[in-house]
């Protein structure tokens, strides 16, 4: 695994960063509780940021380096499924792409609206169809998501069955989502650090407290070991090697959101501070693939079974 961006994958994403400059700031005191882009959405597709894993030179690991990216943004965007999981299932599938698993489809599924592409994958296999109205209840207004999120109230009886293996589909979920599990937690840390440098309290900034310093380092290492593994996920296209990404990944945001929120204070419990954007999204994918229970158990299969 290379540990340096070669020149391709630094002019991608330098690109991404220029064309997603205008979204790195969330609407002062109006985050809400999730944001959403058509603008940039439409900018990633037109610019085909959203199929870089197609091409030769790039490749998976460029893909996940995009997502991570993306990620970063206080705007949700529907990225990781469709850069990293849509190209094994079927490249002109209609965005957004919303995964689920077979026996779990009560889940709350982020991006789900009509006419999306819900895709289920069961040991029977990966079949899609696309979202009615009919069939979508919305999420109550007060749920705590920072994706736009909505429930499968039935499933048609008419589906599309995909030639592709159940089992490389949910390895590329899992390394799509620690990817941008990565870029959550590094985008929460950045925004804590700011925050703790300027906020003052005893005379001296909160971030000038050896405690604090102590954690936030903890929470560095632990951000930053989750960029690395998602990156060798993407790399190696092991299932042992995403099942850890994605595991980290998920303990890694158990581990720093409740201590984010408590080191903004009173801060930390408003929707005035954007750092929800990012927290409340880790939540979520916490429970992805059947939680750090789930990725334990795959990644001793992967490596033992």
């Amino acid at each position: 695994m290379q540990l340096a961006l070669n020149d391709d994958q630094t002019q991608v994403l330098d690109f991404v960063e220029a064309l997603a400059r205008p979204f790195v700031s969330a609407p002062l005191h109006d985050a809400g509780l999730a944001l959403e882009s058509a603008e940039l959405d439409a900018a990633l597709v037109e610019n085909g940021f959203l199929d870089v894993m197609a091409v030769e030179e790039l490749g998976p690991v460029t893909a996940a380096l995009v997502v991570e990216k993306l990620a970063r943004l206080p705007f949700a965007v529907e990225a990781a499924v469709s850069a990293l999981v849509r190209p094994l299932i079927g490249p002109d599938l209609p965005r957004p792409l919303c995964l689920v698993e077979e026996g779990r489809l009560s889940a709350p599924l982020r991006f789900l609206r009509p006419g999306a592409t819900v895709v289920v994958v069961g040991p029977g296999g990966v079949n899609s169809f696309t979202a009615s109205e009919d069939m979508i209840a919305p999420a109550q207004e007060d749920t705590l998501y920072a994706y736009p999120v909505a429930f499968l109230k039935g499933v048609p009886g008419d589906v599309t069955m995909h030639d592709a293996d159940p089992a490389e589909v949910t390895r590329a979920w899992r390394v799509a989502m620690a990817a941008e599990a990565a870029g959550l937690l590094g985008a929460a840390l950045a925004s804590v650090v700011t925050y703790v440098s300027e906020r003052k309290q005893f005379g001296r900034p909160l971030a000038t407290f050896q405690a604090m310093r102590h954690r936030l380092a903890e929470a560095q290492v632990v951000t930053n070991t989750a960029y690395w593994l998602a990156m060798r996920a993407a790399a190696s296209g092991t299932r042992a090697d995403a099942a850890m990404a994605l595991l980290h990944a998920q303990e890694a945001a158990r581990r720093v959101c409740y201590d984010y929120h408590q080191f903004l204070g009173g801060m930390g419990m408003t929707l005035e501070h954007p750092l929800h954007l990012w927290t409340y999204r880790l939540k979520l994918l916490t429970a992805e693939l059947g939680g750090r229970g789930g990725q334990g158990l795959a990644a001793a299969e992967a490596l033992w079974g």
